[in-house]
This record gives structure tokens, sequence and C-alpha cells, in this order.
């Protein structure tokens, strides 16, 4: 196909950012879900946990939630973070990574970002932490696993928590080690638009195994849910709990997404490796990827740099191709105020308005992956 003919292509259907994945079998496996008498959460859920660990986690336990969002708060709960600690952060990450340390009223310690993969730079990392702080909080922006090697020194120099925010990050590496099985905590999503979805829903993985009967009591409502089953009703509830479970619905296209999963990821990685073939070669344009060998990329975006950020996005827009900036730094939202008065981050400075993200799903064919590039590279 001629890229005259790709751009009539392009005009006629447009390539929108994000698309979720529902597999092709989720309307059966719901309507037989809808025809049992577990449609919250039940069997399917246990089964999807499951299935997850045996993929990701090397058979551990994990712990299912309504978000990724609840996980984090699971994690930081069990973390030991209370009011007052000290947590250190990205700046430039989904406000659901820090809104819940809001929650705990916890002081936020924002950390600068690499330029060239736009994860916690470790530089500024060293330079933030301190006797007060309490856990390190990094995250796989758009599926670049951060530098956990040294993450992890850093940790153990100050006997401190790591909870990983992977919500980008399913099915990336770091080292050899699937990212879930590195840190002490590490959550996934399965938000609507992420690698797989359950339509909204989150799953906590926890290294020290002694926490999870609590995290399951905590994920519903502090009450020991087998006891309950069991139909012994009069049970004592010892710890603040919260309605964060998923439900059988959620877990049944979660589970057949599994399935799927190799194929996902490799569509994914496809496209993002075009990506980085094509542009990459262009001296106006910075692709935020790092060549780093330790690391399986889990390829959820694809950021490129470049100073007409605007202009490109206008020109792509024209063609119906949708672009954006999917996160925004934390810092200049007000909740987060009074954690950043006189804080400079200088690489966040710099790059703020030249990140862009391209679209990456499996809705996107590598044809039209080329026709993207191939249109940047002619604009810019």
């Amino acid at each position: 196909m001629s890229f005259k003919e790709l751009s009539i292509m392009s005009d006629r259907k447009g390539t929108v950012l994000f698309y979720p994945y529902i597999p092709k079998k989720s309307v059966k496996i719901l309507e037989k879900r809808l025809s049992t008498r577990w449609i919250g959460q039940g069997p399917m859920v246990d089964k999807f946990e499951k299935k997850f660990s045996k993929i990701f986690l090397n058979g551990e336990e994990c712990i299912s939630t309504g978000s990724g969002t609840d996980a984090l708060h699971l994690a930081y709960i069990l973390a030991g973070i209370k009011k007052n600690d000290e947590v250190i952060t990205p700046i430039f990450t989904c406000t659901a990574t820090n809104i819940p340390l809001l929650y705990i009223g916890a002081k936020i310690k924002f950390v600068d970002v690499d330029p060239k993969t736009m994860n916690v730079s470790i530089d500024d990392l060293k330079k933030k932490i301190s006797k007060k702080t309490k856990a390190i909080v990094c995250v796989h922006y758009g599926g670049i696993p951060c530098e956990m090697n040294e993450i992890k020194r850093i940790a153990k120099k100050y006997n401190v928590k790591v909870i990983e925010d992977a919500a980008q990050a399913l099915g990336g590496k770091y080292d050899k080690k699937n990212i879930g099985t590195i840190s002490d905590f590490t959550i996934f999503s399965f938000q609507a638009i992420k690698h797989i979805t359950t339509g909204d829903g989150g799953m906590l993985c926890i290294k020290d195994k002694k926490l999870i009967e609590k995290a399951k009591r905590i994920r519903w409502f502090g009450i020991d849910r087998k006891k309950k089953q069991l139909g012994i009703w009069k049970n004592d509830i010892k710890e603040i709990g919260y309605k964060y479970q998923l439900t059988d619905l959620g877990a049944s296209i979660g589970y057949q997404s599994l399935i799927d999963f190799r194929k996902v990821i490799s569509h994914r990685l496809k496209i993002y490796n075009i990506y980085l073939e094509n542009l990459s070669i262009n001296p106006n344009i910075t692709c935020i990827h790092d060549y780093d060998t330790k690391k399986k990329y889990a390829a959820w975006l694809f950021t490129i740099l470049i100073k007409k950020k605007d202009y490109l996005q206008k020109k792509l827009r024209k063609k119906n191709i949708e672009t954006n900036q999917v996160h925004f730094r934390n810092d200049k939202y007000s909740i987060f105020k009074k954690f950043v008065k006189n804080k400079k981050f200088k690489n966040m400075d710099k790059i703020e308005n030249e990140y862009l993200v391209l679209p990456i799903h499996t809705k996107v064919s590598v044809r039209e992956a080329k026709y993207i590039c191939k249109l940047i590279n002619s604009y810019v």
C-alpha cells in the first residue's frame, strides 16, 4: 500500500490513542456468569488470581482489587505508612499513585524524572531520601522498568519498603525477573485501557506472605470472609477495612484476557518497535527509551519528546490520529501544593511541554503505525 493510500485509509478510519482489549469470547463468558448465583466476588475471582499468579508471579499468591488505586492504598497500609510518615514518590505519574497517600495523611516527597525514561531519577532519589523516609514508591512509566537494582540498594541502606506502581508494566521484566516478583509490594491495574481489563480492577502482589490474610480482610470491610461464609456471623472486626474487591463479572473478562495475553503483548511490542525504529532516526525527536538489555519493556505507551509538540499534535489531529500527554506532573495540582513549596524539578521543567504519546494498542495495525511514523517524520 502506498503512502497516499495509507493517508486515505487513516482519514477515513482514524486512529484513537487508546482502545480497550476485550476478548471475543467475553459475551459468552459473561452470559454464563450471569446465569449463576455469583456476580460479585466469588469463585471466578479466585480463578483469575490463580491464573495471574501462574503467568506473572511464579505461583505466588496475589490479591485482586476493584482498581489499581485500591491496590495501592492497601499496599501503603500494609507497608505501615501512617499519618505524617515521609514517602518518596514520582513527580510524574497518574495521580492515582499519590492520592492514596493523602487518604493516610502521609508527607509526600516528590522525585524528579529521568529524562531518558520519565521514571524516577536515581540521582534525585539519592538526594531526597532521609532517615525520616518510610517507603519508596516507583512507577514504570509506559512499561519501561525502573532501575530496580539501584532502588533496592538505596532502600536496603535506609531500611525502607519499596512499592512498585506497575499499572503500566504488565508483562515487563527487570534483570530476568518478572515485574511483580521484585519488591515488597507491587500493584497492577486492569482499568479499561490497560494491557488487559476487567472493566476496572487491580492486583496486589505481596512479598511477605504473613500479610496475605490481613490484605484479604482489609479488602472486604475488615471481615474474615472465610469465617463468614462458613455461617459464623458473630466475627469481630479489628481493622478498618474497605470495599476493594474485584467482581466475578470483571474476573471473567480478565481471565480470558490472560489466556490471550501473549498475543496482546506481542502486538503492542511490534507497534512499539516500529515507532522506535522509524522515529529514533529523526534528529528532531527523542524517543523515551533507554535501550537497557536488562529490561523487557511492557509497551503500554510510546512517548516522544519534540520541541514542536503542539504543532505536531495539531497536524496529526487533522489526519484523525489522536495523540496526547497522558499524565501530568503532580506538583501542579492544588491537592499536592503543600509538598512542593520552593521545590525545583529541573528535568521535569525541561520536558514538560515536549512529551507526546502515540497510539499503541491492539487496534493499531502495523501499516497504521508505519504511516504515523511517515507522517511525523514529514512534519518535523
